[in-house]
């Protein structure tokens, strides 16, 4: 089997989304139906689309710019990039700003470290 058969073109991929922490449970339940294998999952905060908002504590008006997301890390070879993209879109949209932003990149190794093993067999 040449590595144009394989899913990634025999390469290995990083999908990375950050979604609304409310959305996690569904994104987690998403990867889980096509038989993503594994995750990372780290509380972020940051600023894009999604407004502001404005906010009074004391007297003083604040303005709250960075909204609190999650970020899911998922590093595939064995399940098409594109499978896993879907998965995490269809399950993290509401359809209102702030839902999120999913990047695929392509990751030029992986070492196990228990094992040593490089690349794929790494994954």
């Amino acid at each position: 089997m040449s590595d144009t058969d394989l899913p990634n073109d025999g390469g290995i991929k990083l999908v990375m989304a950050v979604v609304r922490p409310d959305k996690l449970a569904d994104v987690k339940r998403g990867l889980a139906e096509i038989g993503a294998p594994s995750l990372t999952v780290t509380n972020v905060s940051g600023r894009g689309n999604q407004p502001a908002k404005k906010g009074q504590w004391r007297g003083e008006e604040y303005t709250v710019d960075l909204h609190q997301k999650v970020k899911i890390e998922c590093i595939v070879s064995d399940i098409p990039a594109d499978d896993v993209v879907e998965a995490i879109r269809e399950s993290a949209t509401t359809g209102e700003p702030g839902d999120g932003k999913i990047f695929v990149v392509d990751v030029a190794d992986a070492v196990q470290i228990r094992t040593g093993e490089r690349g794929r067999d790494a994954v």
